[in-house]
């Protein structure tokens, strides 16, 4: 942590201690502490984002466009820049931001109560709310080709002509799965290019821990980790944050229970902009999402983990068996699901 201390010094003159913050795969996350108010020291990772400039310019646009908003209408906090400096690049070529703290919050890896379900889907579903009408085209697109599945499915079959030879029984499951399903990577951007679903301003990774709940309301007070929040559809984001949250880990069940709860309350807000397409196209999000992530997990494994960070050699198979799994089980429920959609669309 010694290292961090001349990076947090561009952002504050007294720092007095730094500590690893969350558990992101992508970005390197610290608290700082100093003689003032704490603040997060993030390094963008350059791999993953080549022009962090572009970040930054999307997260001023969208602070700027909440201020406009009255105090009432906006019951989401978004981390602000800290106004000392917007970003820092050190000796290495390495990429540094400092964001306001949002103290006295926690976030949850998985539910404790059907009530922090139903938070989770209407501050989702708020946030797409205040941004539906901030023009998509004003911000920039820091991840080109992220969430475009059938990209994703391309650069799979390449990669597949390259890899070694696979053994495990779990990577054969894989690359069958694939083989099977591999027809629904074109649903949503087939629909897109057709005009049946409009392109918006999306969070782009609104899995759970990022959501921030009050530690003493436990009310969810904030959505945080907004590099990806960029011009798409927001089908992409309630398919991963029902991938994310409707996950039974220890079975790889899909929950559809909380993804009741968490849809009627994503809809008690975003029902305000949607279209009978939108809901047309529900199910089909719901079940491309964890699709797409097993497809990008086993395709990483296959590349020698290049993108998702790993703490043992298989990580990235195990996530991509997981994550097809899941899609199993969503599939398995499919009338359920598609009954459950039609049902909230007629409320």
């Amino acid at each position: 942590m010694n290292t961090l201390f001349p990076v947090a010094r561009q952002f504050a003159e007294t720092v007095i201690q730094i500590t690893p913050l969350g558990n992101g795969l992508i970005n390197d996350t610290y608290l700082v502490t100093t003689d003032l108010s704490p603040f997060v020291l993030q390094r963008i990772n350059r791999k993953i984002f080549p022009k962090p400039d572009q970040i930054m310019a999307n997260l001023l646009m969208l602070n700027q466009h909440l201020e406009h908003k009255s105090s009432a209408a906006v019951k989401l906090k978004i981390p602000a820049i800290l106004k000392t400096a917007t970003s820092y690049q050190d000796e290495q070529g390495d990429y540094w931001r400092a964001l306001d703290f949002i103290d006295n919050t926690e976030s949850l890896e998985t539910f404790s109560n059907i009530s922090q379900a139903q938070q989770t889907g209407f501050a989702l579903g708020h946030f797409h709310r205040l941004v539906s009408d901030l023009d998509p085209l004003l911000l920039h697109d820091t991840l080109p080709g992220f969430h475009i599945a059938p990209d994703y499915l391309s650069h799979y079959h390449q990669v597949l002509t390259q890899a070694p030879r696979q053994h495990a029984a779990e990577s054969h499951y894989c690359a069958g799965f694939i083989a099977r399903f591999q027809h629904i990577t074109d649903d949503l951007e087939t629909a897109k290019q057709q005009g049946l679903l409009s392109l918006r301003v999306i969070h782009g990774d609104p899995k759970l821990n990022n959501f921030l709940f009050d530690q003493h309301s436990k009310q969810i007070v904030s959505i945080i980790d907004l590099d990806t929040v960029k011009p798409g559809l927001v089908h992409y984001d309630i398919g991963d944050c029902l991938r994310s949250c409707c996950h039974r880990p220890e079975s790889n069940e899909f929950d559809l229970e909380i993804c009741a709860t968490i849809l009627r309350s994503y809809l008690s807000e975003a029902g305000a902009f949607f279209s009978d397409h939108d809901y047309q196209y529900l199910y089909a999000a719901i079940q491309l999402i964890p699709f797409e992530l097993g497809l990008r997990f086993y395709t990483d494994y296959l590349e020698g983990n290049r993108y998702f960070k790993i703490t043992e050699l298989n990580q990235n198979l195990q996530r991509a068996v997981d994550q097809f799994r899941l899609c199993e089980s969503v599939m398995a429920q499919e009338s359920a699901i598609k009954t459950l959609i039609e049902q909230l669309r007629k409320q």
